[in-house]
């Protein structure tokens, strides 16, 4: 291929937001000769090379917005230094299922005993199953609200708190909170 249409190719794979396209066509190409391929084959195997790293992507902004405090997933967890905790039921609310029924889970326990782990891991899974996650202490998040409540933005931060398909809130209970900033966190658990 000439210079001028491999340019004018980048371009338009630019253009078209085809990112894996450009990066991967000429092996692709040079690949599938080799073996026989027709172009047919040969643009749905680029086709998919492009849907498995928009996928990768996707779940890589997800895990960002979600802004998780560290990226532990289930996978990590030692469920056999815990025997009280319950695997299979775990490994079930990691298929997510309970998040489309609305419905919430409450992890109680002493520190130290890998709720906020499981937690991690679940909005991991969340995020990898296409949701939106946002992860927050219930500290931070009481702070965010009075701020925001001061500042006249507290419709649109409660607004987004409800746009995430799962809203963790870690370490519920640690740190006593204010009778506004209780009151501010009891609404927005209540309209969630």
């Amino acid at each position: 291929m000439t210079e001028a249409p491999k340019l004018l190719l980048a371009h338009h794979l630019k253009m078209l937001k085809l990112p894996t396209f450009l990066r991967e066509y000429e092996k692709l190409a040079r690949q599938c000769a080799a073996e026989g391929l027709d172009h047919v084959q040969f643009l749905a195997r680029l086709v998919e090379l492009e849907l498995i790293d928009r996928e990768r992507r996707m779940i890589e902004r997800r895990i960002k917005a979600a802004k998780f405090p560290t990226a532990k997933s289930l996978d990590s967890f030692e469920f056999k230094a815990i025997p009280a905790l319950n695997k299979m039921q775990v490994l079930e609310l990691a298929r997510c299922e309970w998040i489309d029924r609305r419905e919430n889970v409450i992890a109680l326990g002493p520190s130290g005993t890998g709720k906020t782990h499981v937690a991690l891991g679940l909005g991991l899974a969340a995020c990898q199953k296409g949701l939106s996650v946002g992860f927050t202490t219930a500290a931070a998040l009481v702070h965010e609200m009075m701020e925001a409540r001061d500042e006249r933005r507290l419709v649109r931060l409660q607004k987004q708190m409800a746009n995430y398909k799962l809203l963790i809130i870690d370490e519920l209970g640690f740190v006593p909170l204010s009778k506004t900033g209780a009151e501010l966190l009891f609404e927005l658990i209540s309209k969630r």
